[in-house]
C-alpha cells in the first residue's frame, strides 16, 4: 500500500501545481534558493505519525544556512550547514535519544546566467554524520545499541541541479540527481557491510508561485511537493542486487497560508532505511504531520 501511494504521488506531481494567476512573473531564480532547495527546510513533526516506527513526540530537524558569497549575484557560492535531527520518544521522561549531528560544507556554482529562468548549477558537499556516543556498536546480546553506541560516517556527495519557471502552471520546477560516496577508512568498521557506502540519489521538486500581495509585495511559495529518492549500492545485509530494501524514498507537501509569515504545513509519507544514525538498521514506512519553515524568494 505504501508503494502505491508514494508512485501515485510521482505519477500526479505535475499536475498538483496547475493553475493560472494572470500576473505571476519569475525575475530570477537565485542561487541561494537553489541551495536551500538541496539542503532542506527546517521542521518539527506532531506527535501522530502513522506506521511502525517508534512512537515520538516529535522530530525536529534543525538546518540552519550560513551562505559564504561575495555578492547576491554571484555564481560561485559556499554553504556551512550545522544540521541537527532529534527525536523525543513517548516514554517515561520523555527521552530525547542520540541526536543525528549531520554538519556539512557544500560549494554551488551556478553554470547558467542567474538572469535566466532555466538554469543548471552543480554542487559538492563535504558531510560528516554522527551521533555523539563512545559507547560499543552492539550490546552483549548481539543487539545494536540504540542509546549509546557509536555512530559514525563521513562522505562526499557530487550532483547537478536543474531549475525550469513554467509560465503554463505558474511553478517552479527543481531536479536534482546526485552520487554519494561515503568514506569506508572515516566510516564505523561495524557498518561496513550493513550500511550503504554508495547511493544515488534523486530529487523532483515542484513550487506554484502566488500572486503578488501587494500590502508587503513578499513572494512566499504557498504551495510546494517535493519527491526525494536514494538507491543504496553496495554490500548490505546480503540484499540481492535489485532488492526494494535498497530504495529510500519519501513525498512531501507544503502548504503555506497567507496569514503565516515563515512558517507552514506539511505532509510526509517515507518508506525506506531509518536515517537517523544507530537506528539504521530499522526498516520503516510512515505518513507524518508538522510545521516547516521555508522561506523562498524568488
Amino acid at each position: 500500500m505504501t508503494y502505491l501511494l508514494i508512485l501515485s504521488f510521482f505519477v500526479v506531481l505535475p499536475g498538483l501545481c496547475m493553475g493560472q494567476q494572470k500576473k505571476d512573473t519569475v525575475s530570477k531564480i537565485a542561487l541561494t534558493t537553489i541551495a536551500q532547495i538541496s539542503l532542506g527546510n527546517s521542521y518539527i513533526t506532531f506527535p501522530t505519525d502513522i506506521g511502525n516506527i517508534e512512537p515520538l513526540w516529535f522530530e525536529g530537524n534543525l538546518i540552519p544556512n550560513f551562505y559564504i558569497r561575495k555578492s547576491k549575484n554571484s555564481r560561485l557560492m559556499g554553504v556551512f550547514t550545522p544540521q541537527i535531527i532529534i527525536r523525543m520518544y513517548q516514554e517515561e521522561s520523555f527521552p530525547v535519544r542520540t541526536p543525528s549531528y549531520i554538519p556539512q560544507i557544500s560549494v554551488y556554482y551556478l553554470l547558467s546566467p542567474q538572469s535566466e529562468l532555466r538554469t543548471v548549477s552543480t554542487f559538492g558537499k563535504l558531510v560528516h554524520h554522527s551521533n555523539g556516543q563512545d559507547g560499543d556498536f552492539y550490546l552483549q546480546n548481539g543487539d545494536v545499541n540504540l542509546k549509546t553506541g557509536d555512530f559514525s560516517t563521513n562522505y562526499c556527495e557530487l550532483g547537478l541541479i536543474h531549475t525550469n519557471y513554467n509560465t503554463r502552471t505558474k511553478s517552479v520546477r527543481f531536479l536534482s540527481t546526485s552520487v554519494e560516496i561515503h568514506s569506508k577508512p572515516l566510516t564505523a568498521d561495524e557498518l561496513h557491510g550493513a550500511y550503504s557506502l554508495y547511493r544515488w540519489n534523486s530529487m523532483v521538486s515542484v513550487f506554484k508561485i502566488p500572486t503578488t500581495r501587494m500590502e508587503d509585495q513578499k513572494r512566499n511559495a504557498s504551495i510546494s511537493i517535493k519527491g526525494e529518492t536514494s538507491w543504496m549500492f553496495g554490500d548490505i545485509n546480503g540484499w540481492d542486487a535489485l532488492s526494494i530494501n535498497r530504495l529510500m524514498a519519501s513525498m512531501t507537501v507544503y502548504y503555506h497560508p497567507w496569514f503565516l509569515e515563515d512558517i507552514g504545513l506539511f505532509a510526509q509519507v517515507y518508506r525506506g532505511m531509518d536515517y537517523y544514525n544507530m537506528y539504521f538498521n530499522h526498516n520503516i514506512s510512515m505518513v507524518r504531520f508538522g510545521i516547516m519553515t521555508e522561506k523562498l524568494r524568488f
